[in-house]
């Protein structure tokens, strides 16, 4: 784990699995909650948690693609990847692993 922290790469990759774990619990967990149960303080706490890691894979993203001269298409897909539930794990598994 240590590791992965020493390279802009390596905290894409951390960050991207944990935006992607935020995700499904946004969609999974948290809206469930707002709109079954009527707990809407569930959406406003992991969805604030995700938007922030949201704009952390989205700065990395730009920053390792810059670094590693990824082409526009890669870094587009890469963005695509953080919309669709499960996309940032394909992204890790596809393009992150260096």
């Amino acid at each position: 784990m240590t590791d992965l922290l020493k390279t802009s790469l390596g905290r894409l990759r951390i960050i991207a699995f944990t935006e992607g774990v935020s995700y499904l619990i946004l969609l999974g967990i948290a809206m469930p909650l707002k709109y079954i149960a009527h707990m809407p303080e569930a959406v406003r706490v992991v969805g604030m948690a995700h938007g922030v890691l949201f704009v952390l894979y989205v700065v990395l993203l730009i920053q390792v693609a810059i670094e590693r001269s990824w082409s526009l298409k890669i870094t587009f897909l890469a963005f695509v990847a953080s919309l669709i539930p499960f996309g940032t794990f394909y992204a890790d598994a596809k393009w992150f692993r260096g």
